[in-house]
């Protein structure tokens, strides 16, 4: 699996909690159908991990979607690219007077990336899948994301 990239697009209430969430999964164009069908089982929740735990707040599964996908990282500035249908990118924060440069973080928090979140504002963001559309203005980063199920 590694060199191939995943994303999970959902659509969720202000306060995530509450479920009834729509979520789609969009697996690298690369991937062998054996790779996207073991992809779609992690994402699904299936062979649990992660996605399992996140299962209850789903209400809405919005399928699979096979799409080329360029995640791009240059400094503070993070981007991906999904087809036509996906195109993003953030910024992270450094906040005024912080001279090493070192950006914002969240930390200590549940979150299904990881327990540290870095503050980041979108300098592009448009979002067109599954039936799900919007623009953002803020978003996070994570450098350690690792899965595992």
């Amino acid at each position: 699996m590694s060199g191939l990239t995943v994303a999970a697009v959902a659509d969720t209430p202000k306060v995530m909690s509450e479920g009834n969430w729509r979520l789609g999964v969009v697996i690298d164009a690369d991937a062998s159908d054996e790779q996207a069908e073991k992809l779609g089982g992690v994402f699904s929740g299936a062979l649990g991990g992660p996605m399992e735990a996140l299962g209850p707040l789903v209400g809405e599964d919005l399928g699979l979607q096979r799409l080329p996908i360029e995640v791009r990282e240059d400094g503070l500035t993070h981007s991906v690219k999904i087809g036509e249908e996906i195109d993003l990118e953030i910024e992270d924060v450094v906040p005024f007077g912080v001279e090493s440069g070192e950006p914002a973080k969240i930390t200590g928090i549940f979150h299904p990336v990881g327990s540290e979140l870095t503050v980041s504002r979108a300098t592009r963001s448009s979002v067109n899948a599954f039936g799900i559309q919007y623009e953002g203005k803020a978003g996070f980063s994570s450098s350690e994301f690792a899965w595992a199920a």
